[in-house]
């Protein structure tokens, strides 16, 4: 199997693209500035997942702007912290400043050459709106958790996104799915019978962050650190 017999990358983005740990990080610093002892950073981005997971679950059709802020107060309740609402929807507003990958931008901008690039993220399209100003590429399709009224790793989201891509004519066997999180991508993806290259961001860290545990772990077709190296690869496949 070569990258270069896929004619499309669908792509998560936040964790993928954007530096979404970072970003939650910085966006929680008004709760973990004010605990005494200081979590780790995986410790917080462990809490965040679990209560932005179950809050998905409950409310698949909240956008992420608006399913953030709970998730913010659910971290400030278990915390012992009192926060406003004001601060809850804040947090839900700083997607639009979490950064992208250092490499994002430019590897993107090879890929684009190369593959069509598909978005299939769990976020709201105003944030992701944002996040694609960074990312510096046009997408040649978006498809939002907004748009599908439900998150990853809902299977739901997976077809339709193969079902939109195959009136574009294109099959579900010319599609690589890239992704770094194996519980909200690789795992559906395999259960989609769909292939997947997983870009191992966290290559250099323990656990899995800002997602869940996957369980079992997904089988993968292709692993990579970063997307630089995805784009290396391919220059080195075909010569370009």
């Amino acid at each position: 199997m070569k990258l270069g017999d896929f004619k499309a990358l669908t792509f998560d983005c936040y964790g993928t693209l954007i530096d979404w740990e970072s970003g939650m990080i910085d966006g929680l610093k008004p709760l973990t500035d004010r605990l005494d002892p200081a979590p780790s950073r995986d410790a917080v981005l462990e809490a965040h997942a679990r209560h932005e997971s179950e809050q998905q679950a409950y409310t698949p059709a909240k956008p992420y702007s608006s399913l953030l802020p709970v998730v913010y107060r659910r971290l400030a309740e278990e915390w012992g912290l009192a926060v406003s609402w004001d601060e809850c929807r804040a947090y839900g507003q700083s997607v639009k400043a979490w950064p992208a990958f250092a490499d994002s931008a430019q590897a993107l901008g090879y890929l684009k050459q190369h593959f069509k690039l598909v978005i299939l993220s769990n976020v709201d399209n105003e944030s992701f709106a944002a996040s694609n100003a960074k990312l510096g590429v046009a997408f040649d399709a978006v498809y939002t958790a907004e748009d599908i009224g439900s998150y990853k790793p809902a299977k739901r989201n997976f077809d339709y996104m193969l079902t939109k891509m195959a009136a574009r004519g294109i099959a579900k066997h010319e599609i690589l799915h890239t992704a770094e999180s194996m519980f909200h991508d690789h795992g559906p993806a395999n259960r989609s019978g769909l292939k997947s290259c997983w870009i191992f961001r966290r290559h250099e860290q323990e656990g899995f962050g800002a997602t869940m545990h996957p369980g079992e772990m997904p089988r993968y077709d292709f692993r990579f650190n970063s997307l630089a190296e995805l784009a290396r690869a391919h220059q080195k496949e075909t010569g370009t």
